[in-house]
């Protein structure tokens, strides 16, 4: 079943993901804020390490403490400088609705190592392929290509995991996750389901800055932003934006016909223009595909007012799909 409301919002364009008409940015940095939330007594939480590209990635595998065999599993991406913190209470419902949860922060976010760069050209003498270095690590910056591989790296980790049901994947988004995680199922064709949640899946405003960004890093004139700025509209982490000019989910998630997509957006939207992202759905040749608009709220009103509605629009979408 489709369910969709036909009132578009005025568009509103952006730089990138959130030039903010109608939200502050202390609003936006305080939705990024994590929500502590006791872990429900019937949900086990376990740490694991996941690797990405030699660097180490912090895990929370959640599972319901009375499941037995192999579970669907459900993977988890976040927005624009989100963390694994906010969402476990998406985490711990999923899980006590049968489903192992796999949550992660993406490299130089939250809990996981950063990715580092070299402040000087490797020695000449390098025995065994090692030496010693001084390095700048890249922490809290926003890299699409970069966060896309994480998530792969993720699917690829929980291969090997033994309560999952390989065979039942399923990619859960938010904001800039959201489109992450279509960019990935796009290519992944062993995730079988999408919920991808106020996601702007075309984003084209900053290549004219990554054009020049990208020449003067290739030449050395450019380094690498620092950790947490603010640069966005109030969201932590500045973007590289050549990567951005690689990166369109709305072209790529055509390429998984067989995945299971649904979309949902705020009928207020104020962070992107949605037309594209209705576009992009419109065009979609799966059958296996939902868009929900949500009447009267905005953006950051998915993670209040609306949220349990989104959580279970979500799990009906799992559960359909992947149970």
């Amino acid at each position: 079943m489709q369910i969709r409301w036909m009132r578009l919002i005025t568009p509103i364009f952006v730089v990138a993901v959130a030039i903010v008409r109608g939200a502050s940015a202390e609003e936006a940095l305080r939705v990024q804020e994590p929500i502590p939330s006791a872990v429900p007594a019937d949900v086990n939480v376990r740490t694991a390490s996941i690797w990405s590209e030699g660097t180490r990635m912090a895990a929370k595998i959640y599972s319901s403490k009375a499941s037995a065999g192999k579970l669907p599993t459900i993977i988890m991406a976040y927005g624009w400088g989100g963390t694994m913190a906010r969402f476990q209470a998406e985490a711990a419902g999923f899980a006590q609705a049968g489903y192992l949860v796999v949550m992660f922060d993406y490299r130089g976010w939250g809990e996981s190592d950063s990715r580092v760069i070299l402040t000087a050209r490797e020695p000449a003498d390098r025995p065994n392929e090692r030496f010693t270095a001084e390095v700048v690590e890249l922490r809290e910056i926003v890299d699409p290509l970069a966060e896309a591989e994480d998530l792969s790296n993720a699917i690829h980790w929980v291969q090997a995991e033994p309560q999952s049901d390989t065979s039942r994947i399923g990619l859960w988004g938010t904001s800039f996750g959201g489109g992450i995680a279509a960019y990935v199922a796009g290519y992944d064709h062993r995730v079988k389901a999408l919920h991808a949640q106020v996601a702007p899946l075309d984003l084209r405003a900053l290549d004219a800055v990554g054009y020049q960004d990208g020449t003067k890093r290739a030449r050395g004139e450019l380094g690498y932003p620092k950790p947490g700025l603010v640069v966005v509209s109030g969201l932590r982490g500045a973007p590289i934006t050549e990567h951005f000019l690689r990166y369109s989910p709305a072209q790529v998630l055509g390429l998984a016909p067989e995945c299971a997509i649904q979309i949902v957006l705020a009928g207020k939207e104020e962070l992107f223009d949605t037309r594209p992202v209705i576009a992009a759905y419109d065009s979609f040749a799966g059958s296996k595909k939902n868009l929900v608009i949500i009447p009267d709220v905005g953006h950051y009103d998915l993670y209040s007012k609306v949220r349990d509605q989104a959580r279970q629009l979500s799990l009906a979408w799992f559960d359909k799909y992947l149970s």
